[in-house]
């Protein structure tokens, strides 16, 4: 059983940054398709990053430029870097993971979940 735990959230100002972190406990291959979404009451849940098998990343274009997804596969952990954050960025962001080598843009491709960690940020 896959389980998915993610940390590093909080309250930052307008043009902070904070890095997010995820830790997978279970099985979980390196070549699965890891990413972040996010999501506020008013909105669908996103797709801001992901990683395919062969670490080739891509981005929501609202991030591009400003967030970095990395993946370390010994360690189990999955990171997401966010820098110059804007008040459109205060969403629970969650670290999901399929057991398939390509990444889609649909949260429905997604078969596990972590709980979701809080980010704000202010004006």
């Amino acid at each position: 059983q896959v389980q998915l735990a993610e940390s590093g959230g909080g309250s930052v100002q307008a043009g902070g940054s904070l890095r997010l972190s995820c830790l997978a406990s279970g099985y979980i291959s390196p070549t699965w398709c890891m990413a972040w979404f996010r999501q506020t009451p008013e909105n669908e849940r996103e797709r801001v990053a992901s990683i395919d098998a062969w670490d080739e990343s891509r981005y929501a274009d609202s991030v591009m430029g400003r967030f970095t997804i990395s993946r370390d596969n010994a360690a189990k952990r999955l990171y997401l870097e966010m820098d110059n954050l804007t008040h459109e960025d205060t969403a629970m962001y969650y670290c999901a993971t399929r057991e398939d080598r390509f990444c889609g843009d649909s949260a429905v491709f997604f078969t596990y979940w972590g709980q979701g960690t809080q980010v704000t940020v202010s004006l």
